[in-house]
């Protein structure tokens, strides 16, 4: 299920990322030079911030290995 949360997140940063830049772009009169890269710097602060929310709410516990850690060895 946190993978839904995950993709939606992700689609919604995407358009979230372009509309500031667009803004930003607006606000300076000009299109930037390294667009990508200031799209991509926006997208990642806001991808962090929000997996690490995310990982918090849906709070999943980690997987853990199905074999027995204490087994006696056998010969």
């Amino acid at each position: 299920m946190a993978y839904l949360y995950y993709t939606v997140t992700a689609v919604l940063l995407y358009l979230l990322s372009d509309w500031i830049l667009n803004k930003i772009e607006t606000h300076y009169g000009k299109r930037f030079e390294y667009r990508s890269v200031i799209f991509f710097v926006i997208i990642m602060v806001l991808a962090v911030g929000s997996f690490e929310m995310i990982d918090r709410i849906v709070g999943e516990p980690p997987q853990t290995s199905s074999l027995p850690q204490d087994t006696p060895a056998t010969n």
